[in-house]
């Protein structure tokens, strides 16, 4: 059993572990939302797809600049902006009009906060039926920012922007304790999650960074690393009441400093096949990951769903049913809006390339093979 190789690395065209690891996070998320079990502590899975947010654009980014000597930022705002936006708006769409259909669209808070989650500052939004979607104001500012600045950092300079994610990180802890402390304490801490997730990317696409994580990619090492991940997880609530209250930030926010590294380690060991890989990347994991944006999106909608059919179930009972009509819920969203809308994004990006090509001024015809000589005989005199 051996380890991968930098250039295995590169040559990998998806990494089927991370779809098992979406589909932990939001089901995850959703426990911790509706009854279940407090030692699962759910809202971890938050900060895991913030580390899997900053591992897997970064990586992309980097990748094709490798591949074009350049990052279309043209392009990377179109991909993102398909992925996202058309279920983030049915969703918030259908929450609004639900709302206004039971009178509740002020009372419930959705009214208000709209300006929010139309301009994606979700986590200043406060008491609302969407109120999950506070993450996407996270990720889109990153989305928004971090290209930028990985190109205005040059090509190939990959310590540049690493001591740039580095020096983000810090200014995030720093952050924690003034701007912002009355509304949202420690909400910088977030984007500490999504740049562990840019650094560790960073580290595997260098071939001396590579070298330092690569034994985590032997297959028994990445046993080792995913049991001592899930003893990390099974911590974060002793830890977390310990340091409750410091700065008065609450003590799960400050434990991301610990967890998002252990994520990123975890991340590291599954790019490579082995056991975890194989549980990680089976076709049920595959088919919640899949679908866990529009589950993540959609659990208030199950939640009132299970209560109109069911008031009075409470606990993991209510967990695995919001869960259930969450994930058929996601289910049509993925068919009818996600999958269709990726695809048109892919036919527009196709179709401005080939518009940038034919625009582009035509190559000189090839010289003869004499005159191609003479040229070089040419340019070789003094």
């Amino acid at each position: 059993m051996t380890s991968l190789t930098h250039a295995d690395y590169l040559a990998l065209r998806r990494f089927p572990a991370l779809d098992g690891l979406r589909a932990i996070a939001a089901v995850m998320v959703v426990f911790f939302h509706y009854g279940g079990p407090d030692w699962l502590q759910g809202w971890a899975g938050v900060q895991m797809f913030f580390v899997l947010s900053g591992f897997l654009i970064t990586t992309l980014m980097l990748r094709e600049e490798h591949r074009t000597g350049r990052i279309s930022l043209k392009e990377f705002y179109l991909r993102r902006g398909f992925r996202i936006l058309p279920v983030y708006l049915v969703v918030l769409l259908i929450t609004a009009v639900g709302s206004a259909l039971f009178g509740k669209f002020i009372s419930n808070g959705i009214g208000p906060a709209l300006k929010y989650f139309l301009t994606f500052t979700n986590e200043f939004a406060d008491g609302s039926p969407f109120d999950q979607s506070w993450t996407l104001g996270i990720e889109q500012k990153f989305y928004l920012v971090w290209p930028l600045v990985a190109v205005a950092l040059g090509t190939v300079v990959l310590k540049r922007r690493a001591g740039a994610a580095v020096l983000f990180m810090l200014l995030g802890l720093v952050l924690v304790n003034f701007t912002v402390a009355q509304r949202n304490p420690g909400w910088p801490l977030h984007y500490f999650s999504i740049l562990t997730g840019v650094l560790l990317a960073i580290a595997l696409h260098s071939r001396r960074g590579f070298a330092v994580l690569r034994p985590l990619t032997n297959p028994v090492a990445q046993v080792i690393v995913s049991i001592g991940f899930v003893g990390v997880h099974l911590s974060l609530k002793p830890v977390a009441h310990f340091l409750n209250g410091i700065n008065g930030i609450q003590g799960h926010v400050l434990v991301i400093p610990v967890y998002a590294p252990a994520t990123a380690l975890l991340l590291a060991a599954l790019v490579a096949p082995g056991p975890a890989t194989t549980f990680l990347s089976a076709k049920p994991m595959q088919f919640v990951g899949e679908r866990s944006y529009a589950l993540y999106l959609v659990q208030t909608i199950a939640a009132t769903v299970i209560w109109f059919c069911w008031p009075t179930l409470s606990g993991i009972g209510q967990a695995v049913a919001v869960t259930t009509v969450g994930l058929a819920l996601a289910s049509v969203l993925h068919k009818t809006v996600e999958i269709p809308m990726i695809d048109l994004g892919r036919r527009v990006i196709t179709r401005q390339r080939v518009r940038s090509q034919q625009g582009a001024p035509q190559a000189p015809a090839p010289q003869s093979a004499e005159s191609s000589r003479l040229a070089t005989i040419g340019q070789a005199q003094p």
